[in-house]
């Protein structure tokens, strides 16, 4: 009698030890189990900082150039790929196109499971290809088991094009480490329920993604200090961060500082240069365009006058 083949599982798939009866458990020992398993991933992402490190950097890169970032991904981890994407234009002021999420299923798999569309290398291939993607583009693919082969053809496209590749995953060695130039594995383990890789997974996912994105727009001037100076002021609370940012940096009464951020059409940082050192605007966007747009240096250059 033939045996049938052993399943290999990924760890991401296998049973976690810790968790084996928590069908039996209270719901304060659920609640205590998951944040037991929760609290190694920060570890994980600390471990795996050497490897964030050139992506950030190439991430940098293209951003000076004018080039893109894209995440593509596949279920859970696409939508954080386009959440975190959705997010890089109202807080740090940026070109939509800038960073692009692309989600197998496309945008109605933002609400609604399409579970089989992560299946097809094609259409990942097809995707991206869409976006025209040139060598001086970053395309990072993200798959928490590293075997979606939709990620892999949107992979193996972008890496053909010559653009910059690489990966977010929890399964080392897997089908997308060997396809990019930089892989970055979080090795979080089995999930408190097997296989839900929305767990463990993908917060360690949503926490390189923050890293990815926030270093590298802190890198290209999109903050000074710690503080927000590129936010889009679309909304209530936005136009009051901003106002209390230009307060601050300029050190002017509110009423002055919603005077200069009206006259810079809510730009804030020509509104710090402009309430400062009492400039037009054409002044202050002269100084910025001389420092890529970055406050620091126009700040250093007229206090140098």
């Amino acid at each position: 009698m033939t045996k049938p083949n052993p399943v290999h599982l990924v760890p991401t798939e296998a049973i976690n030890p810790n968790s084996q009866t928590i069908d039996l458990m209270s719901t304060h020992e659920i609640l205590s189990c998951i944040n037991q398993e929760d609290a190694k991933i920060s570890a994980v992402v600390a471990n795996a900082i050497p490897s964030i490190v050139p992506v950030v950097d190439a991430i940098k890169t293209a951003f000076a150039a004018d080039s893109r970032l894209f995440y593509v991904g596949a279920g859970t981890s696409g939508r954080l790929g386009v959440l975190d994407a959705s997010e890089c234009p109202p807080t740090f002021g940026v070109p939509d196109h800038w960073v692009v999420g692309i989600i197998a299923g496309g945008d109605h798999a933002l609400r609604y499971a399409v579970e089989g569309a992560e299946d097809d290398s094609f259409q990942g291939e097809k995707d991206i290809s869409a976006y025209q993607i040139t060598a001086g583009d970053v395309v990072v693919g993200l798959s928490a088991s590293g075997g979606a082969p939709y990620v892999q053809g949107a992979l193996s496209h972008a890496k053909a094009l010559g653009a910059v590749t690489a990966c977010i995953t929890c399964v080392s060695p897997s089908a997308i480490t060997e396809l990019v130039k930089y892989p970055i594995v979080l090795p979080v383990g089995p999930e408190v329920i097997a296989g839900s890789s929305r767990l463990k997974a993908g917060t360690a996912q949503k926490m390189v993604l923050n890293m990815l994105s926030t270093a590298a727009m802190i890198q290209s001037g999109r903050t000074y200090e710690n503080i927000m100076i590129d936010v889009r002021p679309t909304n209530r609370k936005l136009r009051q961060r901003a106002l209390a940012i230009v307060m601050k940096l300029a050190a002017l009464s509110e009423t002055a500082a919603e005077t200069v951020l009206q006259e810079s059409h809510w730009a804030v940082k020509p509104a710090v240069l402009m309430g400062r050192f009492n400039l037009c605007l054409t002044e202050a966007e002269e100084i910025l365009a001389r420092h890529d747009g970055k406050l620091r240096g126009a700040l250093l250059e007229y206090q140098s006058k």
